[in-house]
């Protein structure tokens, strides 16, 4: 019964957060639109140049956040949610408290991340994957790098 209770007060948080993003993401994203400004000068067109990129990388995590979201409240109500996709193992409390969206038990998304690839992998958009100086990012966390045993 305490994992019940668990899967309904995270269901309840998922239900907060999609409305949260919906707040943040509605009326077309308007949010993260902004009015041409002309005038100022070369620094200051750079300058709304960089603030419209960030702004567009932010609309397009919490897209990608929300999209999680709805898939954990659909998986919610076919009465999948807290089974991993991949070895149908439930998925600890603990992990579902601290990533409500996640969909693999820890053990699988070692062993994907171990491959390099992760669930969505294939409509990734890597036009922005490198740094300013055209390098590789290589400050990526991944979880096995935070396995503390």
């Amino acid at each position: 019964m305490a994992r019940k209770d668990a899967l309904l007060r995270l269901h309840q948080r998922l239900m907060d957060k999609r409305t949260d993003l919906h707040k943040k993401l509605g009326g077309g994203g308007q949010r993260w639109q902004s009015t041409p400004q002309r005038g100022g000068d070369v620094g200051d067109a750079a300058n709304r140049g960089t603030s419209h990129e960030l702004n567009t990388q932010l609309a397009a995590l919490e897209n990608r956040e929300l999209r999680q979201v709805e898939q954990a409240i659909e998986l919610i109500r076919n009465g999948r949610y807290g089974t991993c996709e991949q070895c149908s193992h439930s998925i600890p409390l603990e992990r579902l408290r601290a990533v409500p969206t996640t969909i693999m038990c820890v053990k699988c998304q070692q062993k994907l991340e171990s491959t390099g690839q992760l669930p969505g992998d294939t409509d990734a958009d890597w036009s922005n994957s490198l740094d300013q100086d055209g390098q590789a990012n290589t400050s990526e966390v991944k979880l096995r790098d935070l396995d503390a045993g």
